[in-house]
């Protein structure tokens, strides 16, 4: 393996390893001798894979994100059903994520949106760029929806996804503090309402 391809492959083993640690205590929480731990990486070689800390959130972010895109992707393209089916197991997932009681599969857009996006510009863009590739994905499928008649709505397509987007998001933060699943059972039939299937 050449040198690119083993530091690249590093870099990506400390983002895995460390994900489910920041999931779970936020990022200004975890340092930088805790992410080397997990990750099982030498003390003191952190900055030679990071420029710092920041730029490991920045890559963490992105890695996240386009992970989570290509989720949102096989369960809209890939997956049998009309779009109101998909968007239904859309939110099953999220439900499905949030209510796991594995760490490492929390969102981290969730988790760390209202942390980082005070401490720094760059991470605050980069989850603003993925809150809106989300939304729009949503977007096309909600037009695609009103298309076939499974999504009575016929409303500016951006203008629900963003209302879906954001709905889940502030159940999701009712569901963490109220230690309750009952708040996506309301968002499941505000979604219902919202989209009109």
């Amino acid at each position: 393996m050449k040198i690119a391809e083993k530091h690249h492959a590093a870099r990506q083993h400390i983002l895995k390893a460390a994900k489910p640690l920041i999931g779970q205590r936020g990022f200004s929480a975890v340092g930088l001798t805790q992410i080397l731990d997990v990750a099982g990486v030498p003390k003191g070689s952190f900055y030679h894979y990071f420029e710092s800390k920041e730029v490991f959130g920045e890559e963490l972010l992105r890695t996240y994100i386009e992970d989570y895109l290509v989720k949102m992707d096989d369960l809209f393209e890939n997956a049998d059903g009309n779009a109101a089916e998909k968007i239904a197991r859309y939110c099953q997932f999220w439900r499905d994520t949030h209510l796991s009681k594995q760490i490492g599969n929390k969102c981290l857009i969730v988790k760390l949106a209202a942390e980082v996006c005070d401490l720094s510009e760059r991470m605050r863009a980069i989850l603003e760029g993925g809150t809106k590739s989300v939304i729009d994905r949503l977007s096309a499928l909600i037009t695609a929806g009103q298309g076939e008649g499974s999504i009575g709505n016929r409303q500016e397509p951006e203008m629900l996804a963003a209302s879906l987007y954001q709905l889940w998001l502030g159940s999701t933060l009712i569901v963490k503090i109220t230690h309750s699943s009952q708040p996506f059972d309301q968002a499941w039939q505000a979604t219902k309402r919202l989209l009109e299937i």
